[in-house]
């Protein structure tokens, strides 16, 4: 993974800066269209007795075109198409056996988590300060993020090691409000999720409660383009 973000970045950098000579001569200038970041991830909406636990996070990168809709360019929309990962360490022990997925509340491990790696598509409403020559300046982009979660794994450390892949119970479609704003590179990134990660289907035993559980994520996002 860290190699795939390495040539990402690379191929970003060299796109941002053969296109940037165009925007330096041009009044048609698009800003902000490649971006990747990184989160730390607070699940909430969890039943009595699930918490978190370890430092649960994010990644995220994509390409979002920039469609500005006046003629001073400060102010459009965005829609992109990206790949997010998310990791969240808790105590819920996720295990599959003939095909039946079971859940239930663990104390005692080494460590526990559970991922899911999803195809994003961002929508946003954008507002800047920007002008042609002016490569530092005030944003505040908001708007909602879908996705579809193409994978999934578990992976729990006690006395040994428990995986699962595929959690069939986790909602392929995610959804929720999305805010980016800031100043020059850097820019703070919030995604606040509006549906479960987990199912109906998701109960936890003996008392079949369901798990439902939702996401709140913070980090920083880094503009190339």
């Amino acid at each position: 993974m860290k190699k795939i973000i390495l040539i990402l970045t690379v191929i970003m950098t060299n796109m941002s800066l053969a296109q940037s000579k165009d925007s330096i001569s041009s009044k048609a200038y698009l800003e902000d269209q490649f971006y990747i970041g990184a989160t730390y991830n607070s699940l909430y909406n969890l039943p009595t007795g699930i918490s978190q636990n370890g430092l649960s996070n994010g990644i995220f990168f994509g390409y979002i075109k920039d469609l500005p809709v006046n003629k001073k360019r400060d102010f459009g929309f965005g829609i992109g198409l990206g790949y997010g990962r998310n990791t969240y360490f808790q105590d819920l022990k996720i295990e599959e056996t003939g095909g039946i997925t079971t859940f239930e509340e663990v104390r005692s491990f080494d460590r526990n988590k559970f991922s899911m790696h999803t195809i994003e598509l961002p929508i946003e409403i954008r507002w800047r300060t920007s002008t042609a020559t002016r490569y530092k300046f005030w944003r505040i982009y908001t708007g909602v993020k879908m996705g579809y979660v193409f994978a999934s794994n578990a992976k729990l450390k006690k006395d040994g090691v428990l995986r699962v892949r595929g959690i069939k119970e986790i909602n392929k479609f995610q959804y929720g409000l999305t805010l980016g704003a800031g100043f020059g590179t850097w820019n703070l990134n919030v995604y606040y999720g509006l549906n479960d990660i987990f199912s109906s289907e998701a109960l936890i035993s003996p008392a079949e409660t369901p798990i439902g559980g939702r996401d709140l994520r913070i980090g920083l996002i880094f503009y190339i383009l």
